[in-house]
This record gives C-alpha cells, sequence and structure tokens, in this order.
C-alpha cells in the first residue's frame, strides 16, 4: 500500500528526473524515475529523516560503496540488498558537492566589487568554490586567466568580467568541513559528481590541487552561530564577501530566515546563488527555460539567473 511519506518521496524523485536530470544526466534521470515506481525502495527511504531522502544523496552514496547506477534494475537490487549500509551513510552523509564551476557564475559580481576581497563561503565543503581568482574562465569567445581548470560558461545579458578578482583572505564555515588531501574526503567529492560529467571529474581534480597547494581556512560550525567570530578575522582593508551557492535549501526555513537577517547586519557584501523559492524574492522574470535555475543576488537584490553548476548566467534585463 502506498503511503502518504511514499507517494512525497516519489513525487520528488520525479521533480528531481524532470528538473535537474533531464538533458544534463540520462542515468540519474532514469534512476530518478524508477525510484519514484518502486514501492520497495520508496518504503525504505522513507524509515531515514526527510532530509536523507534526496535523490543526490542516495545516488551518491551507493556510488560510494560501488553500486551501480547506469542500471535501474541493478540499482535498485543493490540499494535493497544493502539497505543498512545505504542507510548508515545516508544519516551520516550530506550533500556537499563542490562544484569550482559555480564560479564562473559568482564572478561577474566578485569583479565588480571593491578590491581586494576577503572571501568567506557558507557552507564551504572542501572550500573549492574560494578560488575564483585561480582558475580560468571561458565566457564564449572571451578567456580570463590561464591554467587549469578552466570553467566554461554562457554569459548573456550582461558583458563578460574584464578581470579576475584579488583575494587576499579565503575562509568557509561548513558543519563538516572535508579536506581534499584527505582520500575518504576525496572519493566523497568524487561521488557526488553525476556518472556522465567526467569534465566536472576532471575539474574536481583540477580545483583540489589548486586547494592542496594553498588549502583556505575551513572552520567546523553553525551557520548562524559561528558566523560573526568567523567574519571579524577577515583582514581590515579588505572588502568582505560572504557567499553561498546551493545550500540553504538544506537549511530549516527558520534558521535559513535567522542567517539571512545576521548576514544584512556584517560589514561588506552578501551574494546568494540559490533556487528562488529559498529566499523568497518577490517577483523574478521567467528563467530561460523549464529546468532547475538559481537566483543569483547580491544584498538581497536579484540579478541573474543561473544553471546549478555555473554553466549558464542569464543576467536580468
Amino acid at each position: 500500500m502506498t503511503t502518504d511519506v511514499d507517494a512525497a518521496v516519489a513525487a520528488g524523485y520525479v521533480e528531481f528526473a524532470d528538473r535537474e536530470a533531464r538533458g544534463v544526466s540520462p542515468a540519474y534521470e532514469r534512476l530518478a524515475h524508477a525510484v519514484a515506481r518502486d514501492g520497495r525502495l520508496l518504503a525504505l527511504l522513507g524509515t531515514v529523516p526527510a532530509a536523507k531522502r534526496q535523490p543526490n544523496l542516495l545516488f551518491a552514496v551507493v556510488r560510494l560503496l560501488g553500486g551501480p547506477v547506469e542500471d535501474p534494475a541493478a540499482f535498485g537490487e543493490f540499494a535493497a540488498a544493502h539497505w543498512p549500509a545505504v542507510a548508515a551513510q545516508l544519516r551520516t552523509r550530506a550533500t556537499q558537492t563542490n562544484e569550482a564551476g559555480r564560479c564562473a557564475a559568482l564572478l561577474p559580481v566578485l569583479a565588480t566589487l571593491p578590491q581586494p576581497l576577503a572571501l568567506l563561503e557558507v557552507g564551504a565543503s572542501a572550500g573549492l568554490c574560494l578560488y575564483p581568482d585561480r582558475y580560468s574562465y571561458r565566457y564564449g569567445d572571451h578567456r580570463i586567466g590561464d591554467g587549469e581548470p578552466v570553467l566554461d560558461c554562457a554569459l548573456t545579458g550582461v558583458a563578460p568580467p574584464a578581470r579576475r578578482p584579488e583575494v587576499v583572505w579565503r575562509a568557509g564555515l561548513d558543519l563538516n568541513p572535508l579536506d581534499v588531501t584527505d582520500p575518504a574526503d576525496a572519493a566523497w567529492l568524487d561521488a557526488l559528481v553525476w556518472p556522465e560529467h567526467t569534465h566536472r571529474r576532471a575539474r574536481l581534480r583540477a580545483a583540489s590541487t589548486v586547494a592542496a597547494a594553498d588549502p583556505p581556512l575551513l572552520v567546523r560550525g553553525d551557520l548562524v552561530d559561528d558566523l560573526p567570530a568567523l567574519a571579524a578575522r577577515a583582514p581590515a582593508g579588505a572588502t568582505l564577501v560572504v557567499f553561498h551557492t546551493s545550500v540553504l535549501y538544506l537549511v530549516p526555513a527558520p534558521r535559513r530566515a535567522a542567517f539571512a537577517d545576521l548576514v544584512r547586519t556584517l560589514p561588506g557584501h552578501w551574494l546568494a546563488n540559490e533556487t528562488p523559492e529559498v529566499l523568497g524574492h518577490g517577483a523574478l522574470p521567467e528563467p530561460p527555460d523549464g529546468t532547475l535555475h538559481n537566483v543569483l543576488a547580491l544584498d538581497g537584490t536579484p540579478l541573474a539567473w543561473t544553471r546549478p553548476h555555473g554553466q549558464a548566467v542569464t543576467w536580468f534585463a
């Protein structure tokens, strides 16, 4: 018998397939639809907390455990047969996708702020988005910087940045910071990359090399309780930028609101890159298409639609 919980979980997997995976990851689109129809898996997912039932997390955990993700039937058999191990990982893991490509969406704003910058990322994972000054970018025919990784982004509605920012301090806040030099943490970061995305996997390795050579300050802590103390460590004379991307949807609404209230009281700027419902933006223009888009906002003012991995930015008119 299908329960209300089963139906809600199934609906979430269908939405993921249609809005996030379609046209981006055929394997995950197939898996998400298969899970939505699999009563056995829906019932098992109902035994873990609601926040731990999300497709990205389940698929990454199965990949981490060596399970198949290309064949939905084999995936279902593996997940059910190994459910105690899968459930244990679901309960302790979080979707800490550390996509350096998101820097390409942030750069058009970071390059215009008063330099130099002190960057503080909330939900930093391993801190790979703290290096917008070290990566190279390609906006169509416009190239910025050299070296690896090269971040490609389709930018429309605004001129591409003329330069990379000058960063004199970089710090991250996370409930469970990851270390790119730790094999277990590196394996989890790799598992979070979608199966067909060999370019993202190569980008992860290149960005990890950058971070390992000059590790950021990563602090284990809460985005409300511990943010002021970390922000106070930013050097004088630098513009503090507190930023986050695809993080706040994981935070309960009351805590999210407390964070938004707090970050507005800090000196400097607040740069957010989240889905539109997360921060409750008012009227927004129509997104470019029906796939999942984030809203890039500076100090609460929406500026552009962005794709989740930084692959496209559409500036508001």
